[in-house]
């Protein structure tokens, strides 16, 4: 009995100790929390699932949200990708081959040999501000991105500006020639 409440002791004591100070990533880890890509502003969204009992943890597994980067919007942005690489990323094949592309107008989409999806998010002069690597966003995530980061341009006849080649008439689904040299 007495090591029992040795125990029970020692472990009051660790989680007293943890509870005021924040995790470390191996803490978090262990919680199923990756500290680096967590937000605090997803802490506050447990609550619409029933998921109360997780907060304290994860608002000591989150990082702040920054403002000003989820404010930053740009002019262009160009995804690219090879083709030979959907079956590898078939939420980015997904996003491209389906309607939501034509939603962004100032969104291109360029076909790379060999490249792995990466977007380059561009000034109104044209250039490069950031390139970022696409590899793990699911299809939602990719339209959410661009809608938060995107300028929004005005609709200019229906017109949109991206370049995903869709033949109404051609039903066959070879995406593979727009490799082609």
């Amino acid at each position: 009995m007495k090591k029992f409440s040795v125990l029970v002791f020692s472990l009051l004591a660790i989680l007293s100790r943890q509870t005021r100070a924040e995790f470390t990533a191996a803490n978090c880890r262990e919680l199923g929390f990756i500290k680096t890509q967590l937000m605090c502003s997803n802490c506050e969204k447990l609550d619409d699932f029933g998921l109360e009992t997780l907060k304290p943890h994860c608002k000591q597994c989150c990082t702040q949200d920054q403002q000003p980067a989820a404010q930053r919007t740009y002019a262009k942005a160009i995804l690219e990708v090879c083709t030979c690489k959907f079956r590898a990323y078939p939420q980015i094949q997904a996003f491209i081959q389906s309607g939501r592309p034509a939603k962004f107008p100032n969104l291109q989409i360029k076909y790379v040999r060999g490249l792995d999806p990466i977007v380059k998010l561009l000034d109104s002069s044209g250039k490069v501000q950031e390139t970022l690597s696409i590899t793990k966003w699911n299809t939602d995530t990719v339209e959410e991105f661009f809608e938060t980061h995107l300028a929004k341009e005005g609709k200019e006849g229906g017109k949109s500006s991206y370049s995903v080649v869709e033949d109404a008439d051609d039903d066959d689904d070879d995406y593979l020639r727009t490799n082609r040299i």
